[in-house]
């Protein structure tokens, strides 16, 4: 089959497009035939290598995988080939402490097939397309958990997204508003700014000319004067961290959902204990998220941005553009 993979670890010149051996499928699991994957900060930390996690070599990325059973394994039932499913990317065993991700620790959807335990599975509504249904699990199951499951997030509450031109912040944006809050999204320029108005956002502020804490200060006022959001979202944390603090109202939640921008973050520890806000983390997503997102899709409540759909022959290139940022939406990849 053909597949985009690497030999080793390193920077996007290890990354290949090429045939490797189809995946055998295991008693219990199945084989799909992808139709539609989508591209995360996921795939890059697999390709350069992850302390403490060993990642299959060769290598296949891809944690999304929309697409249709291929083949059953031994003992699979109450399942067809031919059905149209979106899997549930990550398994948890949490009885013997045992963890595993789709294009992580074992070779992922970036490939025209793909094997997943029958127990991750869920079926896809005809009116879901899979250019749709692959860009919900990894990111938009992240923000459901962060927002709704964790965070708590209420109708006619203020919610500042930082990093909110990427996929994980585009789906911030899309279910704030759809809950019902006032949005304030943050981005890198002016042109991302004006795509984030376009995707519902209420006010934008462009990092690159205008500090965002200063901007919430500015808009509404001192902490000790009522000023501030109700919940910042933060998935960059790094030299973010401190000014993200600083535009949480009295009571307000931080939600945490990653590090893209540094694991290491200075605290405003004062202004922690002064406005009694919550810091409250949250990590991946169930498929109850995951299906609450698909049942959305379908019923026209939510429309998942999508930056381009590229051949999967083409992937290094999105790869490339992705890393450079040169993005806005979910990337969609098609064998």
């Amino acid at each position: 089959m053909k597949a985009l993979y690497f030999e080793e670890h390193g920077d996007l010149s290890v990354m290949q497009y090429g045939d490797v051996p189809e995946p055998e499928v295991p008693p219990g699991w199945v084989k799909i035939r992808v139709r539609a994957s989508s591209i995360n900060h996921a795939d890059l930390f697999s390709r350069r290598g992850m302390p403490g996690i060993k990642v299959q070599l060769p290598g296949i990325t891809g944690s999304d995988c929309a697409g249709e059973i291929a083949e059953l394994g031994e003992g699979v039932t109450g399942w067809e080939v031919g059905e149209r499913v979106l899997p549930l990317p990550h398994h948890v065993d949490w009885e013997n402490g045992r963890f595993d991700m789709l294009g992580e620790n074992r070779n992922g959807a970036m490939a025209e097939y793909c094997v997943v335990r029958a127990s991750q599975l869920m079926r896809l509504p005809d009116n879901v397309s899979d250019e749709d249904a692959a860009a919900l699990p990894c990111a938009y199951g992240t923000a459901h958990r962060m927002l709704h499951t964790r965070g708590r997030i209420q109708a006619g509450e203020r919610i500042l997204v930082l990093g909110a031109s990427g996929g994980v912040g585009n789906a911030c944006v899309l279910l704030a508003k759809a809950a019902g809050l006032h949005v304030i999204a943050a981005a890198g320029d002016d042109e991302k700014c004006r795509k984030l108005q376009a995707l519902g956002a209420d006010e934008t502020i462009d990092y690159s000319q205008t500090a965002f804490d200063a901007y919430i200060r500015e808009k509404t006022g001192s902490l000790l004067r009522g000023g501030g959001v109700d919940v910042v979202v933060n998935f960059t944390a790094g030299d973010t961290w401190l000014p993200s603090m600083r535009c949480v109202k009295r009571f307000g939640r931080l939600l945490c959902c990653g590090g893209t921008g540094g694991y290491k973050a200075v605290s405003d520890i004062p202004y922690l204990f002064t406005s009694e806000m919550t810091i409250i983390g949250s990590t991946g997503w169930t498929m109850e998220d995951q299906q609450s997102l698909v049942s959305m899709v379908a019923e026209g409540r939510l429309a998942p941005a999508l930056d381009r759909v590229a051949p999967l022959s083409g992937a290094i290139a999105a790869y490339d553009d992705f890393e450079k940022r040169a993005f806005f939406g979910k990337i969609i990849v098609k064998p």
